[in-house]
This record gives C-alpha cells, structure tokens and sequence, in this order.
C-alpha cells in the first residue's frame, strides 16, 4: 500500500475510546492516509495511526477534513477502526454526514436490518450487478452512500466502484450530447411476475397513496388489470455536482436497459414481453429506443474505469454518490455487507446540462 508523501502530523492528544481530549491536535493527526494501489487514487484510504480511535468521535470533529477528501477523490475507504454492528454504522453515518434517510422507490430487494439501515442487496449470490448511482433515478436521491462489510465473502463478493467523472469523459462526445438534451427514460412494469411489486418499490399498499407519490415526483402512471402498474420518467443523464462544480454521468440509462442483463435473462424476457411492458428498461427521454452501439460504448466507458478490491471485516466504503458508481461482483460464503444513505438531494436543484458543460467534457 502505496503512503501519500503529504502523511499527517503524530498526534500529541487523542481521541482513543473515551480518553479525555488533552490538546487541541487536529482530529487529522490521529490518522495516516494512503492507497490500494500506486497511481490509483480511488478510493483514498484512512487509517488510525494508533490503536483504538474512536471513529465516530473522529469523524464527528474532522467533517471539513472528510468533505475535502471525498470531493477530491470520490470514495474513501475507512479500515481498521474496529467497527462490528450496523449500530456501528449508523454511528458513522450521523458522524459524519447527518441522519440517515429511508431507502424509496425500490428497484432492488433489500432487508433492514435497524433503523434506516439496510443489506446492501438481496439478489442471489451468483449474480452480478452492474456499475450504477444509488437512486439516481429518484427526484430525490442521496449525495452519500456508506458501505460496511461486517463478514466479507469466502471467494469475490467486491463492490467495484469507478470515478463518474472519468466515465463521463470516456463517452463519446455525441452520445454525450445526445443525452444531455434528451435525457432518459425510465420505465417500469410492476405485477408480471418479475422483480419487486409495487408495494414494495413505493413502500405503499394504497393505490392512492401511490399515486400521490409519483405525482410529488414526475412520474407518469398507468394502472392496468389484475392490479398491475406501469410508471415511466424522464430524468436527466448528466449531473452538475452541486459543490464541486463538475459534470458527471448520473443516471441508470445503461443500468436499467434490458441489453445489460444477462444474455439468458436478457432473451427469456423479451420472448415474453415487448420493450416498453419489460419490468425495467430505458429509452432516450422522447421515448425513442437507444442504440445497441450506443448501450455498448457506455458499458465500455464503467467497465473500464471500474476499481476492485478485497473487503475486510470492519471496512467501510464512503461514496459520493454522484461522483462514484458501484456495482457487485458473485460471491461464496456468508456475505454481510450494510448500506446506509445520506443528505436527500434535488435534482431540481442542480444546474442543468448546457452547451458550456459539454465544451468543458471535451
């Protein structure tokens, strides 16, 4: 593990368990900082330089020092702080960034294991995931999202994550352009039998109380029979970071798009279903299909800025949702990795993609 030459100074105080505070030393003395891999920057790794720092008493007083690094480097990975429950977790949460938020507008099964606090995934441990944003799909969603592997996998199992920045750049500029004016499409077929029920997505047994939510939030709904919904939304494809200033590819166009799925699940639907009554899939905003050459560049574009490591007991993974995407990777064993997700976030009150946004990509 390569150390960052700027290492940070030798603490005099400390903030070790519940010792009491003894000098005004910066809460960053009390840490070393460095990386997985030389040249490879994401994610930047914190450590305690000794031996029982508390690392919600830490993060409670370094959250400038947190915020500057997570803006710099997109993800930061916090090891070897000793932290066991999703209490633990939910600690850290608070800590650093504020209350955590309830998971909305479900696409995946999810089980919560405390308050706001969820397994980061049910899906079979044999399947991949596909590199995406939390919830970027939501008129709401979260700027944070916090990962913490509390029994990591016999064999795989990582959470792969890739700098949104770069992939944006790796884009073809006209597949850029074409989606910074049309946007995309996100279409939903709930009651076929196949991924979550409209239940579980909105959290509601009331059709009303359903509609009053997609309402709030520009999304189109349609009731069909046998109690079945289908809703589509058009969001944007391309973010404005509301601190940092920088565009970044934020959407699930590629994720959600049944060309992403795996080929045998891929056929087996849409030998039953046409593509606008699939239970997920994506069109450009105007509801024309995207190109299959399209959908391949911009796989290409998350496959190859992807950066996978090995998770360790006690781990957890902070991401700034916007800049960094993550996916999974199959796994054997006993899995156990936590999410929690933080400071709700408007997408109607970032900039929107323009011509000068696209000139500074290129």
């Amino acid at each position: 593990m390569s150390k960052e030459q700027d290492l940070l100074p030798v603490p005099v105080g400390s903030m070790i368990g519940k010792r009491k505070l003894v000098s005004l030393a910066s809460p960053e003395s009390f840490v070393t900082t460095s990386y997985l891999e030389p040249g490879v920057k994401l994610p930047l790794v914190i450590q305690p330089r000794v031996g029982g720092v508390n690392l919600s008493q830490w993060a409670a007083n370094s959250r400038p020092y947190i915020e500057s690094q997570l803006l710099k480097h997109g993800a930061i990975l916090f090891r070897d702080f000793g932290l066991h429950t999703a209490e633990d977790l939910d600690q850290f949460i608070r800590a650093s960034t504020g209350e955590p938020i309830k998971y909305q507008e479900r696409s995946s099964p999810r089980s919560e294991v405390s308050e706001r606090i969820y397994t980061s995934t049910d899906y079979p441990p044999a399947e991949s995931i596909f590199p995406h944003n939390e919830h970027s799909y939501n008129r709401t969603f979260p700027l944070k999202i916090f990962f913490f592997c509390a029994v990591p996998a016999a064999t795989g199992g990582e959470t792969p994550i890739a700098d949104t920045r770069k992939i944006l750049r790796r884009i073809d500029p006209r597949i850029v352009d074409a989606f910074c004016r049309r946007g995309y499409m996100y279409v939903r077929n709930f009651g076929d039998g196949f991924g979550v029920s409209w239940q579980t997505a909105f959290q509601q047994t009331e059709k009303t109380a359903v509609e009053a939510y997609c309402r709030r939030n520009d999304i189109e709904y349609q009731w069909k029979d046998l109690d079945r919904l289908k809703t589509s939304q058009v969001r944007r494809a391309i973010g404005i970071h509301p601190r940092s200033g920088e565009p970044v590819w934020f959407n699930h166009a590629t994720f959600f798009h049944v060309s992403t799925l795996r080929p045998s699940l891929r056929d087996s639907l849409l030998s039953e279903f046409d593509a606008g009554d699939l239970p997920n899939n994506t069109f450009y905003g105007d509801g024309l299909e995207i190109e299959p050459s399209v959908l391949e560049n911009l796989r290409d574009a998350y496959l190859k800025e992807l950066v996978v490591f090995p998770w360790q007991q006690g781990d957890v993974l902070m991401l700034d949702n916007m800049l960094t995407s993550h996916a999974r990777r199959p796994y054997t064993g006993n899995r156990r990795v936590l999410v929690g997700m933080a400071e709700p976030t408007n997408w109607d009150d970032l900039e929107t993609c323009s011509a000068s946004v696209i000139e500074s990509i290129q």
